[in-house]
């Protein structure tokens, strides 16, 4: 959920190169809050493995489309989506090799916390860099 709170952030400042992804601030804010949620969730002990099918396609898909989205003037779509699909597959793994199958010891939690830091920075990173559409 990150890259999708990041999208939508993206989306109100006009940095996107498609305009079918919100941008209100009703839509920043479910999607901000989603994504608190998945990283609160993610340290349960119940939560499931990020790297089911279920969950595992729902982040490539997000990558895909988000990284079609962000694809610059001189980028085509496609290759945007590439990128987006390898950087969900590749923040998938690593993020749960990072962060450790448990929360259960101060190591575990700090390890959790430090992906979620890295997570919201790497989603947030492409948002900044990204060209204004009208620029």
């Amino acid at each position: 959920m990150s890259a999708a709170a990041a999208l939508t952030w993206a989306a109100s400042r006009g940095r996107l190169r498609e305009d079918w992804i919100p941008a209100s601030a009703e839509a920043r804010g479910a999607a901000t809050l989603a994504a608190l949620g998945e990283m609160a969730g993610d340290k349960m002990p119940f939560a499931p493995d990020r790297r089911i099918p279920p969950s595992f396609l729902v982040r490539m898909a997000i990558g895909a489309a988000g990284g079609a989205a962000m694809a610059g003037r001189e980028a085509s779509r496609r290759d945007g989506a590439i990128a987006g699909l390898v950087g969900a597959i590749a923040g998938t793994l690593i993020g749960r090799a990072a962060r450790g199958a448990t929360t259960r010891t101060p190591t575990d939690w700090a390890r959790a916390l430090t992906e979620d830091t890295l997570a919201a920075s790497v989603a947030l990173a492409p948002v900044r860099g990204a060209e204004r559409r009208h620029a």
